[in-house]
């Protein structure tokens, strides 16, 4: 079972998870910092070839919480063109193909082996989607997408792979392929979801933003610097709020709280 509120309120700490976070302030050496960022391609290649297409369950409740995919069309049948940034293996992208014949969909990853995986799907045709490999903090999205061109962008667990300092890039990246008046869909980890929580000592490296064993990096996002990131590379924010689930597990007993980012943001 698992119990949802939205709102702006932050998730309030036990005492026991604010002294688990206070005790584990101790950054990350600046040179195992460098080797993570220069070595964060290979980290996530290596990440998809051990967990291939199996990590990540289909995401059939995006065209649910965001209704604007429907929203956004002046007519029941319009055609839509979407960009996925950052799409993985395809849990959200063969998902929405499939429960909608009117989009066209550019997808991208960071992982050449994640594009390989969604050229792979059988689901996959060029007529309808088309998929390319692309650092969003680097390779300009003008060489595969037209300018203003896109209806939706999705960045659905995205940005909080991305080191904090780089994400204004993928932003101003996004910009330029986007319709004006047309509007980016974002959902990410929160401030002290779960995961978050559960970093052991030795594996922060900035604020709010850590490393997984496997060299996989994570960021967890207040509603305040969001906002911030993104009305800077000159949107105009529609919604922004937190998503809190609890989450219960039964069989052990357990209640775990996780909280999301979701967010809409709009170019003018």
């Amino acid at each position: 079972g698992a119990s949802q509120t939205k709102g702006h309120r932050v998730r309030t700490l036990s005492p026991e998870e604010s002294e688990k976070l206070a005790k584990g302030q101790v950054l990350v050496s600046e040179f195992k910092q460098l080797k993570l960022e220069k070595e964060a391609q290979k980290n996530w290649d290596l990440f998809y070839k051990r967990n291939s297409t199996n990590f990540f369950k289909d995401r059939h409740w995006t065209t649910r919480e965001f209704e604007e995919l429907r929203a956004c069309r002046e007519f029941a049948d319009q055609k839509l063109t979407i960009l996925e940034a950052g799409c993985g293996v395809g849990n959200c992208l063969f998902p929405l193909l499939e429960e909608d014949l009117h989009i066209f969909a550019y997808a991208c990853d960071f992982s050449a082996r994640a594009v390989e995986y969604v050229k792979q799907n059988p689901l996959y045709s060029p007529e309808r989607c088309q998929v390319f490999q692309c650092d969003l903090t680097r390779d300009d999205l003008l060489q595969h997408i037209p300018a203003e061109s896109v209806d939706v962008v999705t960045l659905i667990f995205v940005l909080s792979a991305i080191h904090p300092d780089k994400m204004h890039l993928v932003l101003r990246n996004i910009y330029k392929v986007l319709k004006p008046g047309k509007c980016v869909l974002f959902r990410d980890y929160g401030l002290y979801d779960h995961a978050m929580l559960r970093f052991k000592a030795g594996s922060k490296l900035a604020e709010n933003f850590y490393v997984r064993q496997d060299g996989t990096r994570s960021y967890f996002f207040s509603e305040e610097f969001l906002s911030q990131l993104f009305r800077a590379e000159g949107y105009e924010q529609v919604a922004n709020e937190y998503v809190q689930r609890e989450t219960v597990n039964r069989k052990e007993q357990l209640r775990v709280p996780r909280v999301f980012l979701q967010s809409k943001f709009q170019k003018p």
